[in-house]
């Protein structure tokens, strides 16, 4: 680190996301114009920060996966499947052994019956879950009702839906819902809403009340919910996930999320599923069917015993989890942070206006960090598709090991002091 501070006035997000010229030769691109949603978009804050983060060498708490990886008799089941079961295409659906565990997982832990034949879907993760929904369910003008900030995948996939954003800023400091602003964003064109509880970047755990005031605009409006609840067992401090679908009215105009990289923290896996109504899930499928048609399926059936057998894994994570941020935020706060409330996922945000330099925003700020203290964070305004988002908060990953946190606060603590 001690040339770092030389180095770090040319270190900007422009220069990281340059590419170098081939063997020095400078090539021509296509003229022809590329697809206006993906061409136009840049870099993820997390690819950013994370090839920064290698650049530097620094404690990464940015990006969101865990040290801890989950049980070893997935990992052992999964590498027996090659040899135990053919390895050609399953069904586009998924193997019946996850798909039925989905089903009884969702009503032991929700209390949501699920008839796994018609009402489950397998995909490659949440994120084509996500997409697959988006395309399966959306037509071009269909507005869609999202919480800012929100995790980036939800809008670029609606957008090349075609569908128009209507985005619901969520209130600081506790990231609670504006029940106002959330009724004003409801038309005769809303045809979806999503909801990510408990929620990424936040931690925020939704209420029953913010829950059922979404449910009966719903059914008022004649509007389906897309409820992501992949962290529906990392919540702690007394915080109670409850599904939007166990809501009354919300049965059959909910699809629900769900990630074995989250639950069993294998998150290179990519195994997730969508369960709901058999409506719903049908144009879902075929969207699926034609983004990636299928699912690895030692993985899924190493998923299914995992739901089936390791449940003492996934509902040990609240504790877990809630150790290790009453390890950091005490910390962080006695260093001059001002910690925000949060009860779930693995997402802890910080107000650090107190260290930001004249001129500077949260992306500049964590910058700076990893160039300069080796420490990675994720501004919070890369989050949010508002205009003039707070450019004063970052998010810390906490789901490191013990040693890799305390690393990090004695990096801060090394840095401020001198900052100061």
């Amino acid at each position: 680190l001690q040339d770092t501070q030389a180095l770090q006035p040319t270190v900007t997000m422009a220069s990281i996301e340059a590419t170098p010229v081939a063997n020095g030769k400078q090539f021509k691109p296509p003229q022809k114009p590329l697809n206006a949603v993906f061409s136009s978009m840049p870099t993820t804050i997390f690819e950013v920060m994370s090839k920064l983060a290698m650049q530097h060498q620094s404690v990464n708490l940015g990006q969101g996966f865990p040290d801890e990886e989950g049980p070893d008799s997935m990992k052992t089941l999964a590498g027996a499947s090659v040899f135990d079961h053919h390895n050609q295409y399953p069904s586009l659906f998924g193997v019946p052994e996850l798909r039925q565990a989905v089903a009884r997982h969702s009503e032991a832990h929700q209390g949501v019956p699920c008839e796994w034949s018609t009402d489950t879907l397998i995909t490659v993760g949440a994120t084509e879950g996500i997409a697959a929904c988006m395309l399966g369910l959306l037509n071009p003008g269909d507005e869609v009702i999202m919480f800012d900030p929100m995790y980036d995948s939800y809008v670029s996939m609606a957008k090349r839906a075609g569908a128009t954003i209507r985005a619901v800023r969520l209130q600081l400091p506790d990231f609670s819902v504006p029940h106002e602003e959330l009724r004003a964003a409801f038309s005769p064109a809303t045809k979806l809403i999503l909801v990510n509880t408990p929620h990424n970047p936040s931690g925020k755990v939704f209420t029953q009340a913010e829950l059922q005031l979404i449910a009966d605009l719903c059914c008022q409006h004649d509007v389906i919910a897309l409820s992501d609840e992949v962290y529906e067992h990392l919540i702690f401090d007394g915080a109670e996930h409850v599904s939007l679908r166990k809501l009354p009215g919300m049965m059959e105009r909910t699809l629900r999320l769900g990630s074995a990289g989250k639950t069993f923290s294998f998150t290179a896996w990519k195994v997730g599923w969508v369960t709901g109504p058999a409506a719903l899930i049908a144009p879902v499928a075929k969207a699926h069917q034609f983004l990636v048609f299928t699912v690895p399926s030692s993985l899924q059936r190493a998923v299914a015993h995992g739901l089936d057998n390791e449940s003492s894994f996934y509902l040990n994570l609240g504790s877990e989890l809630s150790r290790k941020r009453a390890l950091l935020a005490p910390k962080l706060e006695a260093l001059g942070l001002t910690v925000l409330p949060g009860q779930g996922a693995y997402f802890l945000v910080a107000d650090v206006s107190k260290f930001l330099r004249e001129g500077e925003d949260d992306t500049a700020f964590c910058i700076r960090l990893t160039v300069e203290a080796g420490v990675t964070l994720i501004p919070i305004s890369g989050f949010y598709v508002t205009a003039n988002p707070p450019k004063h908060l970052v998010r810390f990953a906490y789901c490191k090991e013990d040693v890799k946190l305390h690393n990090a606060v004695e990096r801060l603590q090394a840095y401020f002091s001198k900052d100061l």
